[in-house]
């Protein structure tokens, strides 16, 4: 078989537009045998793309399998610092440039403010 399994690298956003498909894609993904997703081309994201990276990572938990997220992009790895889920969505990540490092940092700042 030639042709790769989906990594997801063709998703070019993550939003409340196209969440669901994006979920079902990951998730037959997962299914197929994919363990590594590469969002680098993902460009748009809001807070439902956490939701999606979560439900991925509990899908791949109940097939036993360890799903990595690859390339990020930086607003999306701010939200997931700004939830709190940053370990959930990249447990035991091996990639020290995807570490949730910091995680404290954007609520500490905001409450400097006077």
């Amino acid at each position: 078989m030639s042709e790769p399994t989906d990594n997801l690298q063709s998703l070019t956003s993550l939003t409340v537009l196209n969440a669901t498909s994006a979920l079902e894609r990951g998730l037959a993904a997962i299914k197929a045998g994919q363990t590594v997703f590469d969002l680098r081309h993902v460009l748009t994201v809001d807070s439902v793309a956490v939701s999606v990276l979560l439900a991925w990572q509990r899908a791949a938990g109940e097939a036993g399998v360890k799903l990595e997220l690859k390339n990020l992009p930086p607003a999306l790895q701010s939200l997931t610092k700004l939830y709190g889920v940053c370990a959930l969505v990249f447990p035991e990540q091996s990639d020290p440039a995807q570490s949730c490092a910091g995680q404290a940092d954007a609520p500490a700042d905001l409450l400097h403010h006077h």
